[in-house]
């Protein structure tokens, strides 16, 4: 599925304090599980119509489950191909000269996929952990799988175009890798 440009608008404070708590929580959670840095800048938080796709090369796309009283919706977090490889090679305990190598490529073994599904339910963890901070007992989340994107491909995840997104762009740069741009694209169900 090709890309058409979303339509921005100015996502609330309420959305941009909780979405950017959630991916903050994600990068410090994925940092501590790696034991690496993972550093974020000019992070942006909007509303966006439909899914936003990631752009150079092919992606991961980490999706998400939230739920709240039975409703459920999707969301995902859309990572560059090496920067998820990587993230589950240190998952693995790789030293930092065969992550580089594995970074480069574009097949990767089944230990490598379980991994980066592991990764994924860190993501999703770290997000629910934020939620129960901020929706006692109301709003979940958990990871619902992952999927390799191509460039410019809106990630696959239940979603009816147009209905509202909260998007969080970024910089991120994971240990002394060069900086990737990192989408978190939620559900408009954060408001209390």
């Amino acid at each position: 599925m090709a890309t058409e440009t979303p339509t921005e608008s100015p996502a609330t404070a309420q959305e941009s304090e909780l979405a950017l708590s959630i991916l903050h929580r994600v990068a410090d959670d994925l940092a501590m599980i790696v034991d690496r840095t993972l550093h974020l800048s000019n992070a942006k938080v909007q509303r966006i119509d439909r899914r936003a796709a990631g752009k150079g090369g092919v992606h991961i796309s980490f999706k998400l489950r939230l739920e709240r009283d039975g409703d459920v919706q999707h969301g995902a977090l859309l990572l560059p191909l090496p920067d998820a490889i990587a993230l589950a090679n240190y998952l693995m305990m790789m030293p930092d000269d065969l992550v580089a190598e594995h970074r480069r490529q574009t097949d990767i073994d089944q230990g490598t996929k379980d991994a980066i599904l592991e990764v994924g339910n860190f993501i999703g963890g770290a997000i629910d952990a934020v939620l129960r901070e901020s929706h006692p007992g109301g709003l979940r989340a958990k990871s619902a799988g992952c999927q390799g994107v191509r460039a410019n491909v809106r990630p696959a995840f239940p979603y009816v175009d147009g209905s509202p997104l909260v998007l969080v762009r970024a910089t991120a740069s994971l240990h002394e890798f060069e900086p990737f741009e990192l989408l978190l694209m939620l559900p408009d169900m954060l408001a209390v």
